[in-house]
C-alpha cells in the first residue's frame, strides 16, 4: 500500500472526528479496513484474525466510514453520467439506461456522434452468440455500426427500408454489412425505400424474394437498435419524406415522435397507422416481442420525442445524453414501466 492509500484508509489526517478514536482503535480500524476493502477478505476471516466477533468487525467498518477513516470513490469514464443513468432507468423502468455527457457546444445537436460509440460498446455487452440483431434506419444507428469493433457471432437483419435508395450504401445497408462483418455472421439488408407511394406498392414489394427473406427474420430478432425522431424537419426521416399536406395531417393527429416509421403521440400511443401500411418496416407488434430494444437518441430537440416513445413500452433500453436526460427526469406524469410491454392499443 502506498502512502496515499495509507492515508485514505488509516485516516490519520481525516479530520477531528477521526482523532476522537484512540491510537489503538485507529490502528485496528485501519488494519480491518485494509483487509476488507483492499485485500477482499470477508468479515468472518477478519474476525478470526483479530480474535473478535464478526459483529464487531461490522461495527468497526461502519465507524471507519462514518468518521472518514475510509473514503469510497466510485469512478466511471468521464463521459458517462452514472447518477443520471440510474435515475433515468428507475423512472422509466428500463432495463438499461446510459447517459453520456453532452459537450456544452453540442447541446442543441440531435444525436451527438458519441452516442453511437457508447451504444456500440453497450451492444457488445447485450448481444450473445447466435442472436439475431436488427437495425432500424437512423443516423444514430449508422454511427453505432461504424463504431463497432467487437460483436459475438450473430445474424444481422435490416428492420426498415432506406431513406433514399441512392444513399443506401452509405446508410442502413452499410450499417447491416458492417455489423455482420464485425460479428462474422450473415447479413440480411433490405434494398428498398422506406416509404412507398401507396399501400398496394408496399405490399407488392414486401413479397419480392429478397425482401421476404429478410422479413422472415423479423420474428426471430433478439436485440434491436432503433433511432427516435421528433416531428420536425431534419429530425425525423419520415417527416422529411412526406408532402406538406401529409405532414399537416399527421400533425393534426397529435404526432410527437417517430420510430422505425411508426408515429406516436405525447402519451406513447400509436397514431397514423395508415402510414405504416405504406412503409417497409418491422411491425410494432413484432418489435414489442423483441426481448431487448435499444433506442439511441439525444439532444434537447429530441427530448420530448424520446419521452413519447419510452411511454409506448416498445423500448427496453436507452442511450442518450445529459441534455435530453434532464428533460426526461421532469417530463409529464410518471410513465409506465418500459418493461411492462403490454400494448395499450391491443396490437
Amino acid at each position: 500500500m502506498n502512502s496515499s492509500e495509507e492515508n485514505a484508509v488509516s485516516g490519520m489526517s481525516a479530520g477531528r472526528s477521526a482523532m476522537r478514536m484512540g491510537p489503538a482503535e485507529l490502528v485496528q480500524a485501519a488494519a480491518m479496513a485494509r483487509r476488507f476493502y483492499l485485500e477482499g477478505k470477508s468479515k468472518i476471516q477478519i474476525a478470526e484474525e483479530f480474535g473478535v466477533s464478526r459483529f464487531k468487525v461490522a461495527r468497526v467498518l461502519e465507524t471507519a466510514l462514518e468518521r472518514d477513516l475510509v473514503r469510497i470513490e466510485i469512478r466511471v469514464p468521464a463521459e458517462l453520467d452514472a447518477e443520471r443513468s440510474d435515475a433515468l432507468r428507475a423512472r422509466y423502468g428500463l432495463r438499461h439506461a446510459v447517459v453520456v455527457e453532452s459537450p456544452a457546444e453540442a447541446e442543441e445537436t440531435p444525436d451527438p456522434e458519441n452516442l453511437g460509440e457508447v451504444a456500440a460498446e453497450l451492444l457488445g455487452e447485450l448481444v450473445n452468440e447466435g442472436d439475431v440483431l436488427g437495425l432500424a434506419w437512423g443516423r444514430s444507428t449508422i454511427h453505432m455500426a461504424a463504431a463497432l469493433d467487437k460483436l459475438p457471432p450473430c445474424t444481422v437483419v435490416q428492420l426498415t427500408g432506406v431513406y433514399d435508395a441512392g444513399t443506401s450504401e452509405r446508410g442502413s445497408v452499410e450499417a447491416v454489412r458492417r455489423a455482420a462483418q464485425v460479428s462474422g455472421g450473415d447479413a440480411h439488408p433490405i434494398y428498398a425505400p422506406m416509404l412507398l407511394p401507396d399501400a398496394a406498392t408496399a405490399t407488392a414489394l414486401r413479397q419480392q424474394t429478397g425482401l421476404a427473406r429478410a422479413f422472415e427474420y423479423f420474428d426471430k430478432v433478439t436485440v434491436a437498435c432503433v433511432s427516435i425522431g421528433s416531428w420536425e424537419p431534419g429530425i425525423s426521416t419520415v417527416h422529411d419524406m412526406l408532402s406538406d399536406e401529409e405532414r399537416a395531417h399527421y400533425a393534426s393527429l397529435g404526432v410527437a415522435a417517430e420510430m422505425a416509421a411508426h408515429l406516436f403521440d405525447s402519451e406513447g400511443r400509436r397514431i397514423g397507422r395508415d402510414l405504416g401500411e405504406r412503409c417497409i418496416t418491422v411491425r410494432a407488434g413484432q418489435l414489442r416481442r423483441v426481448p431487448e430494444v435499444v433506442a439511441i437518441a439525444g439532444g434537447q430537440r429530441k427530448a420530448a420525442a424520446i419521452d413519447a416513445v419510452l411511454r409506448s413500452g416498445l423500448v427496453t433500453s436507452l442511450v442518450t445524453d445529459t441534455s435530453a436526460a434532464d428533460y426526461l427526469m421532469t417530463a409529464g406524469g410518471p410513465p409506465r414501466s418500459a418493461l411492462n410491454r403490454a400494448d395499450p392499443d391491443g396490437l
